[in-house]
């Protein structure tokens, strides 16, 4: 991929050791017809999006994606109370861990201190989303789950009505920004069992 040539051998370093780390997930998801670990699928579309929608990123927001999730299967749900409090813990949990694995990982490939501060706030979502760089990242992130992992999300859930999946999709597509909004329409392959349901609630609020 061409964001390996664009930085230096401490980049490509540290994503090596990003993907060797999300390359353990026991869970497989299918690629083109082929099982690969589940995070490292994940982590790779993050990569690509980001290339799609922002192939000026910069370094720390190319190291930020390519992390997002990385080990994630090591902290499960159910390790924490099913209730919303619960969640909310496993999610502060989960970005605090994020980050950490990224700065050691970033600290082992040589990088200094202030570009490791910096993945680490875009990693832990420290970093406000007035910060453009954590909104794009934010953006990516919608991107990636409504183009890979949306129709499946919804495959899973057969008991929701319309209402329920509009007000999902309006909660989801809030995150994004305006021109995320556009690139949605634009440089996303939307599952097409949902297109309709995507523009109708676009256009209700006014994002189209």
């Amino acid at each position: 991929m061409q964001i390996f040539s664009q930085f230096g051998p401490q980049f490509s370093q540290a994503i090596a050791a990003f993907d060797a780390r999300n390359a353990k997930d026991p869970s497989q998801t299918l690629v083109n017809g082929a099982g690969v670990p589940k995070e490292l699928a994940y982590a790779q579309r993050m990569t690509e999006m980001l290339q799609r929608y922002r192939p000026d990123a910069s370094e720390a927001l190319q190291l930020a994606a390519r992390c997002q999730h990385i080990e994630r299967w090591t902290l499960p749900r159910d390790a924490y109370p099913m209730t919303k409090p619960g969640y909310h813990q496993w999610r502060r949990k989960l970005k605090q861990y994020h980050a950490e694995v990224a700065r050691e990982i970033m600290q082992q490939a040589g990088y200094g201190e202030e570009i490791i501060r910096r993945v680490a706030a875009l990693v832990s979502k420290d970093a406000p989303l007035a910060d453009a760089e954590m909104q794009t990242l934010e953006d990516v992130i919608v991107m990636v789950f409504v183009e890979h992992y949306l129709e499946e999300f919804v495959g899973q859930h057969p008991e929701y009505d319309v209402p329920k999946w509009k007000d999902i999709l309006r909660k989801t597509l809030r995150k994004v920004s305006k021109v995320g909004h556009q690139a949605l329409l634009t440089q996303v392959k939307l599952p097409q069992p949902l297109v309709s349901l995507i523009q109708e609630v676009m256009a209700e609020e006014g994002w189209l």
